[in-house]
């Protein structure tokens, strides 16, 4: 299989495959969205990730918007990630922070510190993006409260599966 439709099959067009359940595909684009992030955030470009982090999980964001039937624009999806980040707020400056000086104060840290930590973020945004659009297929909207709650189990959940990641299991 090429690399084009490898790239089609497991990411830009998702949503169309017959052998995978919403959760799986869901599941499929949460782990390749979190694991290139965090393979990302490992290189030399302190305070940087925002700038390339961010459109990476706007893109998938609608990725998980398609599945969940609900097609919108990666702008609208970058958006709701500025919404998440002000719901939740210190925490997302806070991990931003430590990655930036992990990068630079704490080089030798860095490695081993950077890949839960964006994971984590990553597998949050991802959850709550995918938790909105679920609700927003039924008609539902979450609030400020529901987006803090899944946040920060899903920061937790994240945080130990980019462990895991990091060690190989």
């Amino acid at each position: 299989m090429s690399l084009t439709n490898t790239l089609k099959q497991q990411v830009t067009e998702i949503e169309f495959r017959q052998d995978m359940s919403a959760e799986e595909k869901i599941s499929r684009i949460t782990h390749i969205t979190c694991t290139t992030c965090s393979l990302l955030a490992t290189q030399p470009l302190p305070f940087a990730d925002i700038f390339i982090l961010t459109p990476i999980q706007a893109y998938m964001g609608t990725r998980i918007a398609a599945i969940r039937g609900v097609p919108v624009k990666e702008s609208e999806v970058t958006d709701l990630i500025k919404e998440i980040a002000g719901v939740v707020g210190m925490g997302v400056i806070a991990q931003q922070t430590a990655i930036g000086l992990f990068k630079t104060i704490l080089p030798w840290l860095g490695g081993l510190m950077t890949v839960p930590l964006v994971y984590g973020l990553s597998f949050a945004i991802m959850r709550v993006i995918d938790v909105w659009y679920e609700a927003k297929s039924r008609g539902a909207t979450l609030t400020a409260e529901d987006i803090k709650k899944i946040w920060k189990t899903a920061r937790a959940e994240g945080k130990t599966r980019g462990q895991q990641s990091q060690n190989g299991r």
